[in-house]
């Protein structure tokens, strides 16, 4: 399963007070998501990017039943979580801890955050929904994300994530009370565009 390991970047933690949890996709990496934060407005942030075992956080795609994922599935939620308690322990409270994931990263992003939803810093998911063969609000019936801003962005077709499984997500994220800006490009493909980017600094990290 999932070894504690990852990569960490930016400023220090003592000299910014702000996380960026950055979540690679399928086949990715944590230094190809670290790279991202070149094109993001977070110079003042510390980054922190987990690397999953063989590059994958579970083996089947995110509208599998959640049952056929684990224990991968369960592993890497663990690990968020345990990344989160540790900044925690910091000092650093979750409204200071932001959140960043593209394709099988966006839907790990999402599944965790909604299923601990509270006033988390921001979250960016690139291309991803929340996780299972569909989506069962019983779930993620506890907390509230207290109008946490979370962008989600996808391509229409994308070969991976359904339009739909976006849509439905984001309804459950807004009854939540996210503050959710939801943007479907046309044939974008599976990949993360300019404009995503400008709209995550503009509406994540509050850069115009």
């Amino acid at each position: 399963m999932h070894k504690k390991q990852f990569l960490t970047g930016g400023a220090p933690l003592s000299a910014t007070g702000k996380v960026l949890v950055m979540i690679h996709g399928r086949g990715g990496s944590a230094e190809d998501i670290l790279s991202l934060a070149a094109h993001l407005h977070v110079k003042d942030y510390t980054l922190i990017a987990p690397q999953a075992t063989g590059n994958s956080w579970y083996p089947y795609s995110f509208l599998a039943p959640t049952s056929q994922n684990e224990p991968y599935l369960g592993s890497a939620l663990q690990m968020v979580g345990d990344i989160v308690k540790d900044l925690n322990a910091q000092g650093i409270p979750n409204e200071n801890i932001y959140f960043l994931g593209f394709s099988q990263g966006a839907c790990l992003t999402l599944e965790f955050t909604t299923r601990n939803a509270t006033r988390w810093g921001g979250i960016a998911a690139f291309t991803g929904g929340l996780i299972g063969d569909k989506v069962n609000p019983a779930t993620y019936a506890q907390g509230d994300f207290a109008g946490t801003p979370i962008f989600i962005g996808s391509s229409d077709p994308d070969m991976h994530v359904p339009v739909p499984r976006v849509q439905e997500s984001t309804k459950l994220l807004q009854e939540k009370h996210a503050n959710v800006y939801t943007k479907i490009y046309p044939h974008m493909g599976h990949t993360i565009s300019q404009d995503e980017l400008d709209v995550v600094n503009e509406v994540i990290f509050n850069a115009a």
